[in-house]
């Protein structure tokens, strides 16, 4: 059972990786099939559909499996699937709900976002879209409860499969659609964009019929479960989903909490653009901010929180028990990987910002300031993400959202003013301040629970930016040359920068890293056999 729970962790990880990679690479052709004054569109339809979302089905999966996994640790198979009957019921209920108020919200949303008729968009555009991305809520939910179950009987295959599924599918009718819709029968890339955000439902659909055909292989194995256990515990529907609601509510909170601040950039942006005379290109320059860049600002994200989510069970582990030795160690070790891996990458965006968008999208002396300026914040939203998980761990669930609360609230004052004193690069400021404040509250209780301190963090973390100091100017130095023999005048060129640039400045911070020790003392045993062999 080990082994077969390990390999199907690795599939559901591996899985889960490919498709936000994918979600990251299907913007450069989509990007270019509608161009960069249209996209913005595309982004108005899932910042509202993100939250729905959100509210509609996250979490659902992680408490259900909790839930299901509990009942059948105690051998009794037949309250699990109780749950699956009747969570398939509410969650279509949920869903229908779910797709009736985004629907009929969407005019009401196109009007908050529409503040001038020199944006490039009206509210027939912004209100369409939205009600096209809703459909997908229909579908979405009823996948959540099925995933949910099977990774509760310790099926993680079929939860990776259908994510991928799901996205591939989604990539392929955005993708052919909007092609076909621009370039064969002439239409304009606003119908191309209601066509793709419509492919979120047929991807949906698609995810539904793996996750069928997985049940079907795995149904008479759960049956004969189920007729050879005891009868279901006498638990009542109210006090089942109780439970349930308990599991779920702080993961609902943290899932939707990055696209409440881009909702409300999306509520604020134009306006504030247009009081200071720059409605015309507000559309496109929250495109950049709130969907091409941030794609980039959340792969730092992605790699450095999955390493060190993986720690949290530990820490858990070592509340319970009461180990404040190993609460501090794992403390540790949580911060430094997250700053370790997180750290180089920013680094990197910022400095190669403008191959970075050249090469994805297309040249933009904007685009790659915005990508710029915005990069460092993916270190806050990793501490946000970790120090969460942290506090979910020892049972801090109100802390979790009071904290995202005031830093939403400092979102939603400052924006406004802040956009207007420095345009884009204000609505990153007061992203990175509402996050600061989280994180810092965050910290503070985390410190205040655990009883935690630790110097040796401190002065490890100091080591790590001294070590992106030297790798910075490496990197600067590198790229400077490269620009100075030749500019950069095509895609495959900035792609080249890149990859060299990468290479030297990965390879500088992986050697001294080594030589000092630093990597050995994070990732363990494996790196100094490594290291060994090198005579470092």
């Amino acid at each position: 059972m080990s082994s077969n729970l390990v390999k199907g962790t690795a599939i559901l990880t591996i899985g889960l990786f490919l498709s936000k990679a994918l979600g990251l690479l299907y913007l450069i052709p989509f990007y270019a099939i509608v161009g960069e004054d249209n996209i913005v569109l595309y982004q108005y339809a899932y910042v509202p559909y993100n939250i729905a979302l959100a509210i509609a089905i996250s979490g659902a999966p992680l408490a259900i499996s909790k839930y299901v996994s509990k009942y059948n640790a105690l051998g009794d198979y037949a309250t699990g699937r109780k749950l699956l009957k009747s969570g398939m019921l509410i969650m279509t209920i949920t869903g229908i709900a779910s797709f009736l108020a985004l629907y009929f919200l969407a005019e009401p949303i196109a009007h908050l976002v529409h503040r001038s008729d020199d944006q490039t968009f009206n509210v027939a555009d912004v209100t369409t879209v939205i009600r096209w991305v809703s459909y997908a809520l229909l579908a979405v939910p009823i996948m959540s409860v099925i995933r949910g179950y099977l990774q509760g009987n310790q099926k993680m295959e079929p939860t990776a499969v259908s994510q991928l599924v799901e996205q591939i599918v989604r990539i392929i009718v955005v993708l052919a659609g909007a092609y076909i819709v621009v370039n064969f029968m002439g239409d304009s890339p606003k119908t191309a964009i209601n066509f793709a955000v419509f492919a979120a439902f047929i991807g949906a659909l698609a995810s539904l019929v793996v996750l069928y055909k997985y049940w079907v292989k795995y149904k008479p194995e759960f049956d004969y479960l189920i007729e050879n256990s005891p009868p279901a515990n006498d638990i009542s529907l109210l006090e089942m989903y109780k439970e349930v609601i308990t599991y779920t509510l702080p993961f609902v909170f943290v899932g939707v909490i990055n696209p409440l601040y881009q909702f409300v950039d999306m509520l604020t942006f134009n306006e504030a653009m247009k009081s200071i005379g720059l409605a015309k290109v507000s559309d496109t320059y929250l495109g950049m901010l709130n969907l091409l860049t941030h794609k980039f600002v959340m792969i730092p994200v992605m790699v450095a929180t999955g390493f060190s989510m993986a720690l949290i069970p530990v820490i858990t582990n070592f509340y319970t028990k009461k180990d404040q030795q190993g609460i501090t160690r794992s403390l540790d070790q949580t911060y430094q990987i997250m700053l370790y891996l997180t750290i180089p990458m920013v680094i990197g965006l910022m400095v190669l910002s403008d191959e970075f968008y050249q090469f994805l999208y297309s040249k933009s002396d904007v685009g790659a300031t915005i990508l710029a300026s915005y990069a460092p914040v993916a270190i806050l939203f990793g501490l946000y993400t970790v120090t969460a998980a942290i506090l979910q761990g020892i049972d801090k669930h109100k802390w979790i959202v009071f904290t995202s609360l005031i830093g939403l609230l400092f979102k939603l004052m400052l924006n406004i003013p802040l956009i207007k004193m420095f345009e884009t690069n204000g609505a990153i400021i007061a992203t990175a301040i509402g996050y600061t404040l989280a994180v810092a509250m965050n910290i503070t209780v985390i410190k205040k629970t655990l009883h935690y301190k630790s110097e040796m963090v401190v002065r490890r973390i100091i080591l790590i930016v001294l070590l992106n100091l030297v790798m910075l100017v490496s990197v600067v130095i590198t790229l400077k040359g490269l620009r100075a023999i030749s500019p950069v005048e095509s895609k495959t060129q900035a792609f080249l920068y890149i990859l060299i640039c990468a290479t030297f400045g990965a390879g500088i911070y992986g050697y001294l890293s080594l030589k000092l020790g630093l990597a050995q003392k994070l990732f363990g045993s494996r790196i100094t056999r490594f290291t060994k062999k090198f005579g470092l």
